[in-house]
Protein backbone atom coordinates (compact mmCIF):
# COMPACT_ATOMS: atom_id res chain seq x y z
CA UNK A 1 0.00 0.00 0.00
CA UNK A 2 2.97 2.30 0.54
CA UNK A 3 3.92 2.19 -3.16
CA UNK A 4 0.35 2.98 -4.10
CA UNK A 5 0.15 5.90 -1.66
CA UNK A 6 3.48 7.32 -2.80
CA UNK A 7 2.08 7.45 -6.33
CA UNK A 8 -0.76 9.68 -5.16
CA UNK A 9 1.42 11.83 -2.88
CA UNK A 10 3.18 13.21 -5.96
CA UNK A 11 -0.12 14.75 -7.12
CA UNK A 12 -1.15 18.29 -6.15
CA UNK A 13 -3.65 18.84 -3.35
CA UNK A 14 -6.45 18.00 -2.85
CA UNK A 15 -6.17 15.22 -5.45
CA UNK A 16 -3.49 13.39 -3.48
CA UNK A 17 -6.07 12.88 -0.71
CA UNK A 18 -9.15 12.23 -2.83
CA UNK A 19 -7.81 9.86 -5.50
CA UNK A 20 -6.65 7.08 -3.10
CA UNK A 21 -10.20 6.77 -1.72
CA UNK A 22 -11.70 6.91 -5.22
CA UNK A 23 -9.33 4.15 -6.37
CA UNK A 24 -10.18 1.98 -3.36
CA UNK A 25 -13.93 2.43 -3.86
CA UNK A 26 -13.56 1.65 -7.56
CA UNK A 27 -11.67 -1.57 -6.82
CA UNK A 28 -14.29 -2.72 -4.32
CA UNK A 29 -17.06 -1.74 -6.72
CA UNK A 30 -15.51 -3.91 -9.43
CA UNK A 31 -15.13 -6.79 -6.96
CA UNK A 32 -18.79 -6.66 -5.90
CA UNK A 33 -19.77 -6.32 -9.57
CA UNK A 34 -17.93 -9.54 -10.38
CA UNK A 35 -19.61 -11.27 -7.41
CA UNK A 36 -23.00 -10.08 -8.67
CA UNK A 37 -22.29 -11.41 -12.17
CA UNK A 38 -21.33 -14.77 -10.66
CA UNK A 39 -24.38 -14.93 -8.38
CA UNK A 40 -25.75 -18.01 -10.15
CA UNK A 41 -22.52 -19.84 -9.15
CA UNK A 42 -22.60 -18.59 -5.57
CA UNK A 43 -23.51 -21.98 -4.08
CA UNK A 44 -20.62 -23.61 -5.93
CA UNK A 45 -18.20 -20.86 -4.85
CA UNK A 46 -19.40 -21.02 -1.25
CA UNK A 47 -19.12 -24.82 -1.03
CA UNK A 48 -15.68 -24.70 -2.65
CA UNK A 49 -14.54 -22.21 -0.01
CA UNK A 50 -16.02 -24.29 2.83
CA UNK A 51 -14.45 -27.56 1.68
CA UNK A 52 -11.13 -25.86 0.92
CA UNK A 53 -10.99 -24.35 4.41
CA UNK A 54 -11.94 -27.63 6.11
CA UNK A 55 -9.42 -29.60 4.08
CA UNK A 56 -6.63 -27.05 4.60
CA UNK A 57 -7.19 -26.99 8.37
CA UNK A 58 -7.35 -30.79 8.55
CA UNK A 59 -4.16 -31.13 6.48
CA UNK A 60 -2.35 -28.76 8.84
CA UNK A 61 -3.53 -30.66 11.92
CA UNK A 62 -2.16 -33.92 10.49
CA UNK A 63 1.32 -32.43 10.00
CA UNK A 64 2.82 -33.90 13.25
CA UNK A 65 1.62 -37.39 12.27
CA UNK A 66 2.18 -37.49 8.49
CA UNK A 67 5.10 -35.54 7.07
CA UNK A 68 4.29 -35.86 3.35
CA UNK A 69 1.81 -33.11 2.47
CA UNK A 70 0.44 -34.79 -0.66
CA UNK A 71 -0.44 -37.90 1.34
CA UNK A 72 -2.19 -35.73 3.94
CA UNK A 73 -4.22 -33.90 1.27
CA UNK A 74 -5.28 -37.14 -0.44
CA UNK A 75 -6.15 -38.79 2.89
CA UNK A 76 -8.31 -35.87 4.05
CA UNK A 77 -10.07 -35.69 0.66
CA UNK A 78 -10.82 -39.44 0.78
CA UNK A 79 -12.22 -39.17 4.31
CA UNK A 80 -14.52 -36.28 3.38
CA UNK A 81 -15.61 -38.03 0.18
CA UNK A 82 -16.30 -41.25 2.11
CA UNK A 83 -18.41 -39.45 4.72
CA UNK A 84 -20.45 -37.62 2.08
CA UNK A 85 -20.87 -40.80 0.01
CA UNK A 86 -22.08 -42.74 3.04
CA UNK A 87 -24.52 -39.94 3.86
CA UNK A 88 -25.75 -39.92 0.26
CA UNK A 89 -26.31 -43.68 0.21
CA UNK A 90 -27.80 -44.30 3.64
CA UNK A 91 -29.19 -40.96 4.83
CA UNK A 92 -30.46 -39.02 1.79
CA UNK A 93 -33.08 -41.62 0.67
CA UNK A 94 -34.54 -41.72 4.20
CA UNK A 95 -34.59 -37.93 4.42
CA UNK A 96 -36.32 -37.71 1.04
CA UNK A 97 -38.97 -40.28 1.98
CA UNK A 98 -39.65 -38.81 5.43
CA UNK A 99 -39.82 -35.27 4.02
CA UNK A 100 -42.45 -36.35 1.50
CA UNK A 101 -44.46 -37.99 4.31
CA UNK A 102 -44.22 -34.82 6.41
CA UNK A 103 -45.40 -32.65 3.51
CA UNK A 104 -48.29 -34.97 2.66
CA UNK A 105 -49.51 -35.00 6.28
CA UNK A 106 -48.81 -31.35 7.07
CA UNK A 107 -52.50 -30.39 6.94
CA UNK A 108 -53.26 -33.18 9.41
CA UNK A 109 -50.56 -31.89 11.77
CA UNK A 110 -52.00 -28.38 11.67
CA UNK A 111 -55.53 -29.69 12.22
CA UNK A 112 -54.33 -31.49 15.35
CA UNK A 113 -52.80 -28.25 16.66
CA UNK A 114 -56.01 -26.37 15.78
CA UNK A 115 -58.05 -28.84 17.84
CA UNK A 116 -55.85 -28.21 20.88
CA UNK A 117 -56.08 -24.43 20.35
CA UNK A 118 -59.85 -24.51 20.00
CA UNK A 119 -60.10 -26.64 23.15
CA UNK A 120 -58.01 -24.10 25.05
CA UNK A 121 -60.12 -21.27 23.63
CA UNK A 122 -63.29 -22.94 24.87
CA UNK A 123 -61.74 -23.47 28.29
CA UNK A 124 -60.16 -20.01 28.52
CA UNK A 125 -62.30 -17.42 26.63
CA UNK A 126 -59.67 -14.75 27.30
CA UNK A 127 -57.41 -16.51 24.79
CA UNK A 128 -60.01 -15.93 22.09
CA UNK A 129 -60.13 -12.25 22.99
CA UNK A 130 -56.33 -11.95 22.68
CA UNK A 131 -56.20 -13.85 19.37
CA UNK A 132 -59.17 -12.79 17.18
CA UNK A 133 -58.12 -15.01 14.27
CA UNK A 134 -58.65 -18.03 16.51
CA UNK A 135 -62.01 -16.85 17.76
CA UNK A 136 -63.26 -16.11 14.23
CA UNK A 137 -62.39 -19.61 13.02
CA UNK A 138 -63.13 -21.71 16.07
CA UNK A 139 -66.28 -23.38 14.77
CA UNK A 140 -66.92 -27.05 14.17
CA UNK A 141 -67.46 -26.39 10.47
CA UNK A 142 -64.03 -24.79 10.10
CA UNK A 143 -62.36 -27.59 12.07
CA UNK A 144 -63.84 -30.23 9.78
CA UNK A 145 -62.57 -28.49 6.62
CA UNK A 146 -58.94 -29.12 7.68
CA UNK A 147 -57.42 -26.87 5.06
CA UNK A 148 -54.61 -24.36 5.34
CA UNK A 149 -57.01 -21.57 4.37
CA UNK A 150 -59.14 -22.14 7.48
CA UNK A 151 -56.30 -23.02 9.87
CA UNK A 152 -55.45 -20.46 12.59
CA UNK A 153 -52.17 -22.31 13.17
CA UNK A 154 -51.24 -21.82 9.51
CA UNK A 155 -52.14 -18.14 9.83
CA UNK A 156 -49.91 -17.73 12.89
CA UNK A 157 -47.01 -19.53 11.16
CA UNK A 158 -47.59 -17.30 8.16
CA UNK A 159 -47.33 -14.18 10.31
CA UNK A 160 -44.40 -15.53 12.32
CA UNK A 161 -42.22 -16.13 9.25
CA UNK A 162 -43.70 -13.20 7.31
CA UNK A 163 -44.59 -15.25 4.26
CA UNK A 164 -46.46 -13.03 1.82
CA UNK A 165 -48.30 -13.47 -1.41
CA UNK A 166 -49.05 -10.83 -4.02
CA UNK A 167 -52.61 -12.02 -4.60
CA UNK A 168 -53.65 -12.45 -0.97
CA UNK A 169 -51.30 -10.61 1.38
CA UNK A 170 -51.01 -12.47 4.64
CA UNK A 171 -52.87 -15.48 3.29
CA UNK A 172 -52.12 -18.86 4.91
CA UNK A 173 -51.87 -20.55 1.53
CA UNK A 174 -48.36 -19.10 1.23
CA UNK A 175 -47.23 -22.00 3.38
CA UNK A 176 -48.25 -24.20 0.47
CA UNK A 177 -45.43 -22.68 -1.59
CA UNK A 178 -42.93 -23.70 1.11
CA UNK A 179 -44.44 -27.18 1.24
CA UNK A 180 -44.26 -27.41 -2.55
CA UNK A 181 -40.57 -26.63 -2.40
CA UNK A 182 -40.07 -29.34 0.23
CA UNK A 183 -42.15 -31.76 -1.81
CA UNK A 184 -39.82 -31.29 -4.76
CA UNK A 185 -36.82 -32.15 -2.61
CA UNK A 186 -35.73 -34.91 -4.99
CA UNK A 187 -34.92 -32.46 -7.79
CA UNK A 188 -33.22 -30.07 -5.38
CA UNK A 189 -31.05 -32.86 -3.97
CA UNK A 190 -29.85 -33.67 -7.50
CA UNK A 191 -28.87 -30.06 -8.24
CA UNK A 192 -27.18 -29.57 -4.86
CA UNK A 193 -25.35 -32.91 -5.24
CA UNK A 194 -23.76 -31.75 -8.51
CA UNK A 195 -22.56 -28.56 -6.79
CA UNK A 196 -21.18 -30.68 -3.95
CA UNK A 197 -19.21 -32.91 -6.31
CA UNK A 198 -17.77 -30.00 -8.29
CA UNK A 199 -16.85 -28.11 -5.13
CA UNK A 200 -15.11 -31.20 -3.74
CA UNK A 201 -13.05 -31.50 -6.92
CA UNK A 202 -12.14 -27.80 -6.98
CA UNK A 203 -11.31 -27.70 -3.27
CA UNK A 204 -9.08 -30.78 -3.58
CA UNK A 205 -7.14 -29.20 -6.46
CA UNK A 206 -6.85 -25.88 -4.58
CA UNK A 207 -5.54 -27.45 -1.37
CA UNK A 208 -3.22 -29.78 -3.29
CA UNK A 209 -1.51 -26.85 -5.01
CA UNK A 210 -2.13 -24.24 -2.30
CA UNK A 211 1.49 -23.06 -1.99
CA UNK A 212 1.88 -22.41 -5.71
CA UNK A 213 -1.51 -20.69 -5.88
CA UNK A 214 -0.53 -18.43 -2.99
CA UNK A 215 2.72 -17.53 -4.72
CA UNK A 216 0.91 -16.77 -7.98
CA UNK A 217 -1.61 -14.51 -6.26
CA UNK A 218 1.12 -12.76 -4.27
CA UNK A 219 3.04 -12.11 -7.51
CA UNK A 220 0.25 -9.69 -8.54
CA UNK A 221 1.89 -7.20 -6.18
CA UNK A 222 4.74 -6.89 -8.69
CA UNK A 223 2.47 -6.15 -11.64
CA UNK A 224 0.53 -3.15 -12.90
CA UNK A 225 -2.48 -4.54 -11.01
CA UNK A 226 -0.75 -4.12 -7.66
CA UNK A 227 -3.15 -1.36 -6.57
CA UNK A 228 -6.01 -3.87 -6.86
CA UNK A 229 -4.05 -6.50 -4.93
CA UNK A 230 -3.04 -4.04 -2.21
CA UNK A 231 -6.60 -2.75 -1.85
CA UNK A 232 -8.48 -6.03 -1.51
CA UNK A 233 -6.04 -8.87 -0.74
CA UNK A 234 -5.57 -8.20 3.03
CA UNK A 235 -9.31 -7.74 3.57
CA UNK A 236 -10.27 -10.84 1.58
CA UNK A 237 -7.68 -12.89 3.47
CA UNK A 238 -8.86 -11.65 6.88
CA UNK A 239 -12.53 -12.10 6.00
CA UNK A 240 -11.82 -15.64 4.78
CA UNK A 241 -10.22 -16.46 8.13
CA UNK A 242 -13.16 -15.01 10.06
CA UNK A 243 -15.76 -16.78 7.90
CA UNK A 244 -13.84 -20.05 7.91
CA UNK A 245 -13.50 -20.11 11.70
CA UNK A 246 -17.17 -19.23 12.13
CA UNK A 247 -18.37 -21.98 9.79
CA UNK A 248 -15.99 -24.53 11.30
CA UNK A 249 -17.26 -23.77 14.80
CA UNK A 250 -20.88 -23.81 13.64
CA UNK A 251 -20.33 -27.16 11.88
CA UNK A 252 -19.14 -28.73 15.14
CA UNK A 253 -22.15 -27.28 16.98
CA UNK A 254 -24.53 -28.49 14.24
CA UNK A 255 -23.17 -32.05 14.44
CA UNK A 256 -23.47 -32.14 18.25
CA UNK A 257 -26.99 -30.64 18.12
CA UNK A 258 -28.07 -33.23 15.56
CA UNK A 259 -26.70 -36.12 17.63
CA UNK A 260 -28.35 -34.89 20.84
CA UNK A 261 -31.64 -34.31 19.00
CA UNK A 262 -31.51 -37.76 17.40
CA UNK A 263 -31.02 -39.38 20.80
CA UNK A 264 -33.87 -37.36 22.31
CA UNK A 265 -36.22 -38.06 19.38
CA UNK A 266 -35.54 -41.78 19.68
CA UNK A 267 -36.31 -41.71 23.41
CA UNK A 268 -39.60 -39.90 22.69
CA UNK A 269 -40.66 -42.64 20.28
CA UNK A 270 -40.35 -40.57 17.08
CA UNK A 271 -37.76 -42.83 15.46
CA UNK A 272 -39.76 -43.10 12.23
CA UNK A 273 -38.98 -39.44 11.53
CA UNK A 274 -35.40 -39.52 12.84
CA UNK A 275 -33.55 -38.76 9.58
CA UNK A 276 -35.81 -35.88 8.53
CA UNK A 277 -35.87 -34.17 11.94
CA UNK A 278 -32.12 -34.60 12.52
CA UNK A 279 -31.35 -33.13 9.09
CA UNK A 280 -33.62 -30.14 9.78
CA UNK A 281 -31.80 -29.53 13.07
CA UNK A 282 -28.40 -29.87 11.37
CA UNK A 283 -29.09 -27.25 8.69
CA UNK A 284 -30.97 -24.90 11.01
CA UNK A 285 -28.02 -24.91 13.43
CA UNK A 286 -26.16 -22.71 10.92
CA UNK A 287 -28.75 -19.95 11.50
CA UNK A 288 -28.15 -18.47 14.98
CA UNK A 289 -31.17 -18.03 17.28
CA UNK A 290 -33.84 -18.22 14.56
CA UNK A 291 -32.74 -21.74 13.56
CA UNK A 292 -33.91 -23.08 16.93
CA UNK A 293 -37.48 -21.92 16.29
CA UNK A 294 -37.56 -23.18 12.69
CA UNK A 295 -36.30 -26.67 13.60
CA UNK A 296 -38.65 -26.87 16.60
CA UNK A 297 -41.84 -26.58 14.51
CA UNK A 298 -41.71 -29.96 12.69
CA UNK A 299 -40.55 -31.73 15.87
CA UNK A 300 -43.50 -30.35 17.87
CA UNK A 301 -46.01 -31.00 15.08
CA UNK A 302 -44.97 -34.63 14.65
CA UNK A 303 -44.79 -35.21 18.41
CA UNK A 304 -48.31 -33.83 18.92
CA UNK A 305 -49.84 -35.80 16.06
CA UNK A 306 -48.19 -39.16 16.76
CA UNK A 307 -47.83 -39.23 20.55
CA UNK A 308 -50.05 -36.47 21.95
CA UNK A 309 -49.76 -33.21 23.86
CA UNK A 310 -47.62 -34.65 26.66
CA UNK A 311 -44.96 -35.85 24.21
CA UNK A 312 -44.98 -32.47 22.49
CA UNK A 313 -44.30 -30.77 25.82
CA UNK A 314 -41.46 -33.23 26.42
CA UNK A 315 -40.12 -32.35 22.95
CA UNK A 316 -40.20 -28.65 23.86
CA UNK A 317 -38.30 -29.47 27.06
CA UNK A 318 -35.77 -31.48 25.02
CA UNK A 319 -35.23 -28.59 22.60
CA UNK A 320 -34.81 -26.18 25.51
CA UNK A 321 -32.21 -28.39 27.20
CA UNK A 322 -30.25 -28.80 23.96
CA UNK A 323 -30.38 -25.04 23.37
CA UNK A 324 -29.10 -24.39 26.91
CA UNK A 325 -26.27 -26.88 26.35
CA UNK A 326 -25.40 -25.10 23.11
CA UNK A 327 -25.60 -21.60 24.60
CA UNK A 328 -23.81 -22.17 27.89
CA UNK A 329 -21.47 -25.11 27.22
CA UNK A 330 -20.77 -25.54 23.49
CA UNK A 331 -20.58 -21.90 22.36
CA UNK A 332 -18.16 -20.73 25.09
CA UNK A 333 -15.87 -23.73 24.57
CA UNK A 334 -15.92 -23.74 20.76
CA UNK A 335 -16.09 -20.01 20.09
CA UNK A 336 -14.49 -18.75 23.31
CA UNK A 337 -14.80 -14.98 23.25
CA UNK A 338 -14.59 -15.05 19.45
CA UNK A 339 -17.69 -13.99 17.51
CA UNK A 340 -19.91 -13.92 20.60
CA UNK A 341 -22.63 -11.35 19.89
CA UNK A 342 -25.66 -10.36 21.93
CA UNK A 343 -28.77 -12.32 20.89
CA UNK A 344 -30.79 -9.14 20.30
CA UNK A 345 -28.12 -7.84 17.88
CA UNK A 346 -28.10 -11.21 16.14
CA UNK A 347 -31.87 -10.98 15.63
CA UNK A 348 -31.49 -7.51 14.09
CA UNK A 349 -28.74 -8.79 11.78
CA UNK A 350 -30.78 -11.83 10.73
CA UNK A 351 -33.93 -9.77 10.16
CA UNK A 352 -32.14 -7.27 7.91
CA UNK A 353 -29.95 -9.89 6.20
CA UNK A 354 -32.87 -12.23 5.56
CA UNK A 355 -35.00 -9.41 4.14
CA UNK A 356 -32.26 -8.16 1.80
CA UNK A 357 -30.46 -11.37 0.78
CA UNK A 358 -32.74 -14.27 1.75
CA UNK A 359 -31.09 -17.47 2.95
CA UNK A 360 -27.59 -16.14 2.24
CA UNK A 361 -28.30 -13.18 4.49
CA UNK A 362 -29.30 -15.52 7.31
CA UNK A 363 -26.24 -17.70 6.80
CA UNK A 364 -23.54 -15.05 6.27
CA UNK A 365 -25.04 -12.04 8.06
CA UNK A 366 -23.42 -12.67 11.45
CA UNK A 367 -19.89 -13.50 10.13
CA UNK A 368 -19.96 -10.49 7.79
CA UNK A 369 -21.02 -8.10 10.56
CA UNK A 370 -18.46 -9.64 12.91
CA UNK A 371 -15.73 -8.97 10.38
CA UNK A 372 -16.90 -5.44 9.57
CA UNK A 373 -17.24 -4.27 13.18
CA UNK A 374 -14.46 -6.40 14.64
CA UNK A 375 -11.81 -6.02 11.94
CA UNK A 376 -12.55 -3.90 8.87
CA UNK A 377 -13.34 -0.58 10.59
CA UNK A 378 -10.77 -0.89 13.36
CA UNK A 379 -7.21 0.42 13.34
CA UNK A 380 -4.62 -2.33 13.45
CA UNK A 381 -1.30 -2.07 15.22
CA UNK A 382 1.86 -3.85 14.15
CA UNK A 383 1.41 -6.77 16.56
CA UNK A 384 -2.11 -7.50 15.29
CA UNK A 385 -0.88 -7.39 11.69
CA UNK A 386 1.95 -9.81 12.44
CA UNK A 387 -0.41 -12.18 14.26
CA UNK A 388 -2.87 -12.12 11.36
CA UNK A 389 -0.10 -12.76 8.83
CA UNK A 390 1.17 -15.67 10.91
CA UNK A 391 -2.33 -17.18 11.17
CA UNK A 392 -2.87 -16.79 7.43
CA UNK A 393 0.45 -18.41 6.59
CA UNK A 394 -0.31 -21.27 8.98
CA UNK A 395 -3.71 -21.92 7.42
Amino acid sequence: MQQNNSLFHSLPQPWNQILPHVATLSVWGMLFGVIYLLRSFFLLLFLTFVFSYIQAQSVNRLTPYIKNRIIRVVLVALIILSVLTAAGIFLVPKVKKQTEVFVSQFTTYLSRVDEEIFALTARYPLLGELLPEIRSKSTEEEIEKKTLKHSPTATMLQQLFRLSDADTPGGPQNISHVLGALGNIGGKIASVASAFLLSLLFSFLIVLDLANLGTSVHSLESTKLRFIYQSVAPNIRNFSLVLGKALEAQLIIAIINSILTAVGISLLGLGEHLAFLSMIVFFCSFFPVIGVFISSIPICLIALQTQGLQTMLLAVMLITIIHLIEGYILNPRIYGSYMRINSVIILFILTIGGKLFGVWGLLLGVPVCTYVFGHAIRFRNTDDKENTDTAANTS
